[in-house]
Formats: C-alpha cells, sequence, structure tokens
C-alpha cells in the first residue's frame, strides 16, 4: 500500500512540475508583439518564403503607409491601396524600385498615420527569409 503511495505523490509532484514549468516558461502576451492598429500582415516574422511572395499590411479603414523595405522607400505608385478595406499590398517586379527578392533576410518596415480625423502615427518592423 505504502508503494502505491509513493508512486502517486511522485507522480502528482511531476505532473505539478511541468505545469508550472509550462507556466513560467511559457511566452508572454504574442510571439511578434504586434500593434494593436495591424490587423494582419505577410509574410510572418521570422518566416521563409518564395521568392513570389508579396509584402502585405491591413490596418484600419483612413490609414495611409509609408513602406521601407531593406532600406529602400518603396514609391507610393508602387504601393496597391484598398481604400475601402485598408489593404496596402507590394511585390517586386521588372517595373518596381527592387526587381526581385534576393535569397536571405529581409526587413520591412511601415509607418502609417489616420488620413481623416485624430492622427494616430506608429510604425513596426518585421523580417523574413526569401529561400
Amino acid at each position: 500500500m505504502n508503494r502505491y503511495r509513493l508512486t502517486f505523490t511522485l507522480l502528482g509532484l511531476a505532473l505539478a512540475a511541468v505545469v508550472i514549468g509550462a507556466v513560467v516558461f511559457a511566452p508572454s502576451g504574442r510571439p511578434d508583439q504586434v500593434p494593436e492598429v495591424v490587423e494582419s500582415y505577410s509574410p510572418s516574422n521570422e518566416s521563409t518564403v518564395l521568392r513570389q511572395t508579396e509584402v502585405q499590411i491591413d490596418l484600419p479603414v483612413d490609414y495611409g503607409i509609408t513602406l521601407v523595405i531593406d532600406g529602400v522607400a518603396i514609391p507610393e505608385n508602387e504601393i496597391i491601396a484598398t481604400p475601402e478595406t485598408g489593404r496596402f499590398v507590394w511585390r517586386p517586379s521588372d517595373t518596381t524600385i527592387i526587381p526581385e527578392w534576393s535569397p536571405g533576410i529581409h526587413t520591412v518596415w511601415v509607418r502609417w498615420d489616420r488620413i481623416a480625423g485624430l492622427p494616430d502615427p506608429g510604425e513596426w518592423s518585421w523580417v523574413f527569409r526569401v529561400q
């Protein structure tokens, strides 16, 4: 009888240690700390993507952006903006300032502000890798 009691006590302590370890060492908040104004974006932070990928960011309606990729300011006329949804898309092509993705790590930096109403400026950056 004592052997079973000892076994179950040890199993209970091991389970408690696992639960406590999971709580203590679990990441807090969102893993990449996306600002609240950013509704979605792609490619994901620190993801690996194919060379055909496009950069996409969704903000609330009535926001405008400035987009910089790898230190190069993307001209406004190269960004496909959908004001009705707040979606902004850019992809490299023969007619853009960056003609294609090179393999390696790329940094996207975006600055936004509300176009109408009270200002709500902000900025954020993330990285991804192209295979």
